[in-house]
């Protein structure tokens, strides 16, 4: 099966997509304003001990406690897990007040804050360190059963006393003196925890987990990738750097893109569409429905326009197997977690369920999160779960609408944001001759590209070698980018600013401005107007004249 990773980087985020003969399986998105937490280790104190729940909240200096359940406990008397829920109270080992060092594992979602739990790991390319229990474990995906006894001898000789190892896919046929280095850095690391947790104020950030570029080469880029795709060059050039240590093998596999758009040449930013979608087509003709709530998702399976050619009996068990392999994609593609439910079409013989059913679990494999099929239901559903560590796809990019109460969804601001950078690279790569580009776009998606003091719009300058304006337009859509002018800067200036200096317009402040709240704000055609002292008539209809100019801004004064 040909597997590739491809790497896309923007201004605003860097997004990778795991894509497995051609068709994306997985997106992961890391925005530079909200970087993942999961794996981040924390000094915490504990607020509040509920025994009822066999639960506590600890405070973790985030908006809302975490929650540190009984079961993800340990207890320094060598108990843990289902031992200490059935011995004790949770009260019996936590106090009100204490100090306690926690790992995330589930970032907080909704009104739910963070999952913390005090068995840490610490991972490496190789092994993963444990410091709180004395255990060895060897990755199921290795099944040389001759290669399995090697690593678990190796590790007996790595483990530090009292510690524990994992020994990671990665591991498999390497030698002894790299899990060893592995080992070692892994420990430095821990003792440079510890010692972060003897000073300092509590709540702290004792350890965060790299970045995605690093976690991607680290724990997914194995042999089994047939190629990694990144279309920016420092990040190609960094991926290298640290392939050098992390696994030089792979150096090779590690391409450049050097064209436009890497997500639209390889049609991944359509099969983000769809995945966003409440309904699925299959090539049949059969499609699928994804209902999704917060604890349960629903999956509707029908024939659609797909009416077989043999018998019912067939046509239904090929449309059941056909949606097993893309409710299976979706699933990973989506991030769904919590409960699920599969509404297969209804087959009447058992053999057919069973191979839809080892169809299923086949394709599930191929998912690294956690998944458990309990079976069919006496009314024929198909009951999972799978584990939710971190938002769901939809979550990460739509926002529930404000004109229908959460029924129905739309891309947030900024991934519209997000968007219109990317389609701006693309008229850029496309005028490579023009020295600067007049745009014109919704003011919503103006004065976020502009960003605070024009440093957004500054940093995409920078990325396309290009003088950018950009001016706003209520009658353009918001996710509509159009190119009004291109051109020599001087002669696109002229076209761009749609005020000149000795100008005397009757304008409306509609807003404070934020660092200086005495001026006001009034904006012509997303362009704005910084009016001196007035900051207190907000809403107010007033008479300006401009004084100076700025590319993204002018200064007015009240005319008297």
């Amino acid at each position: 099966m040909e597997k590739e990773f491809l790497i896309n980087v923007s201004p605003s985020e860097t997004r990778m997509a795991v894509l497995e003969e051609g068709k994306l399986v997985e997106l992961s998105i890391e925005n530079f304003t909200t970087q993942r937490q999961i794996g981040n280790i924390y000094r915490g104190k504990v607020e509040n001990v509920l025994p009822g729940m066999q639960a506590a909240f600890v405070d973790i200096g985030m908006e809302k406690n975490a929650f540190l359940f009984i079961d993800d406990l340990h207890d320094e008397r060598g108990q843990e897990g289902e031992n200490i829920k059935s011995l004790v109270s949770i009260s019996e080992l936590l106090r009100e007040g204490q100090e306690i060092i926690v790992q995330m594992v589930k970032e907080p979602m909704g009104n739910k804050g963070a999952r913390v739990v005090t068995n840490l790991t610490l991972p490496g390319r190789y092994l993963v360190l444990m410091p709180t229990v004395d255990y060895i474990g060897i990755s199921r995906r290795i099944e040389d059963e001759k290669e399995r006894e090697r690593l678990k001898k190796i590790a007996s000789r790595l483990k530090p006393e009292g510690m524990g190892l994992i020994i990671r896919t990665a591991a498999e046929g390497i030698e002894e003196q790299e899990l060893e280095a592995d080992r070692d850095f892994l420990y430095n690391l821990w003792q440079k925890i510890l010692k972060k947790t003897k000073k300092g104020p509590v709540p702290s950030l004792l350890f965060h987990d790299h970045d995605l570029l690093y976690r991607i080469l680290r724990d997914l880029f194995t042999a089994e990738v047939d190629r990694l795709v990144i279309d920016d060059l420092p990040t190609y050039e960094k991926a290298l750097e640290l392939l050098t240590v992390l696994g030089s093998h792979l150096r090779s596999r590690v391409k450049l893109f050097t064209g436009s758009s890497l997500f639209t040449v390889y049609g991944i930013e359509q099969q983000i569409e769809e995945a966003l979608k409440r309904k699925i087509w299959l090539e049949s003709g059969a499609y699928l429905v994804f209902d999704q709530t917060e604890a349960l998702t629903v999956v509707d399976v029908n024939t659609g326009k797909f009416t077989g050619s043999i018998c019912l009996e067939d046509t239904v068990l090929h449309t059941n197997l056909a949606a097993a392999k893309e409710i299976a994609r979706q699933l990973r593609l989506r991030n769904i977690g919590g409960i699920i439910i599969i509404d297969f079409i209804d087959m009447i013989d058992e053999e057919s369920k069973k191979k839809v059913l080892d169809c299923f679990a086949t394709e599930l494999q191929k998912d690294k999160v956690k998944s458990n099929i309990l079976g069919f239901t006496s009314l024929g559903l198909l009951e999972l779960t799978r584990k939710k560590t971190r938002p769901s796809l939809r979550e990460q990019l739509q926002q529930s609408c404000s004109c229908c109460e959460g029924t129905g969804f739309k891309y947030s601001l900024e991934t519209q944001t997000a968007r219109a950078e990317r389609r701006i690279l693309e008229l850029g790569a496309e005028r490579a001759k023009d020295r600067a580009l007049l745009l014109g776009v919704n003011p919503a998606i103006a004065a976020l590209l502009i960003g605070p003091g024009g440093n957004r719009l500054s940093l995409l300058e920078k990325t396309m070698k290009k003088t950018l304006f950009v001016r706003g337009k209520e009658s353009i859509p918001i996710p509509e980018i159009r190119l009004l002018a291109a051109g020599e800067k001087e002669y696109i200036q002229s076209l761009a600013l749609p005020v000149k200096e000795g100008d005397e317009l009757e304008l409306q402040v509609v807003e404070p401005h934020l660092n200086n709240p005495l001026d006001g704000i009034a904006r012509v055609e997303g362009y704005i107007i910084d009016i001196e002292s007035a900051g207190r008539m907000v809403g107010k209809q007033v008479k300006v004249r401009i004084e100076k100019m700025f590319k993204t801004y002018a200064k007015g004064v009240l005319c008297d």
